[in-house]
């Protein structure tokens, strides 16, 4: 969708830049262990379907297959790792 300036899309035609401030909160929403979370369980959903395909394709690559669910097996414990950073078990 072109704008009113011909090559721009709209939406970026009438965005104003960020100041300084919005620039350095936005980097660091980016870094924040929620953010970090979220990308995680989304690599982890990734290979969860990359693992069920690759089973499920003949033959099977054992040593990929493996190499995938270390992989996981590690995603997993990142996640788990995180959860309890963000949400103690105890109340403070």
């Amino acid at each position: 969708m072109a704008g009113r300036d011909g090559d721009k899309p709209y939406y970026r035609a009438n965005r104003r830049p960020p100041n300084a401030a919005e620039s350095s909160t936005l980097d660091s929403n980016l870094h924040f262990p929620s953010r970090e979370l979220i990308d995680l369980r989304i690599d982890h959903a990734d290979l969860d379907a990359t693992i069920d395909r690759l089973a499920d394709a003949q033959p099977v690559d054992e040593l990929m297959l493996r190499r995938l669910k270390k992989r996981r097996l590690a995603l997993r414990d990142r996640i788990a790792q995180l959860e309890r950073q963000t949400d103690p078990q105890e109340p403070a």
